[in-house]
């Protein structure tokens, strides 16, 4: 078990790891070996994680969800695969995380009637300076 939270974890189980080919230089040695590590983890369809959360997660994971509900990631930073498991997991984990904080609902809030008049003073300003740019009349 993978713990996000102290009352939320995830099974790693739920976790489907496929090393690759990482890309970028380095020589001979990145042209023998696998060491990227691509996580594809089923949100969608994840029993630990309750409907809040997988919502919030699809909508902060953006293009690294699929049609399908599946979030992938992938991690090439480290010269290691086991790094780079380490670095995806973490990833996730943060991710996760994110996701299970409610966002702060908004308070609709007014103006101020000196920010109006403010407001207001700087558009009157304005359409002074705009006025002014005229042809000169000939009277």
């Amino acid at each position: 078990m993978i713990e996000v939270t102290p009352n939320l974890a995830l099974d790693e189980d739920e976790l489907v790891f496929k090393a690759a080919r990482a890309s970028g230089p380095g020589g001979q040695h990145v042209n023998k070996t696998s060491t990227a590590i691509e996580l594809r983890f089923d949100a969608r369809n994840s029993p630990s994680l309750p409907e809040e959360v997988k919502e919030r997660l699809t909508r902060l994971a953006g293009s690294r969800m699929t049609q399908d509900g599946v979030l992938v990631l992938f991690a090439q930073g480290f010269r290691s695969q086991e790094m780079n498991r380490q670095d995806v997991i973490a990833r996730l984990v943060e991710l996760v995380r994110r996701a299970t904080e409610k966002p702060k609902p908004r308070k609709a809030t007014k103006p101020t009637y000196a920010s109006k008049l403010r407001r207001l003073e700087g558009k009157a300003k304005r359409s002074g300076v705009k006025a002014g740019r005229g042809r000169p009349s000939m009277d």
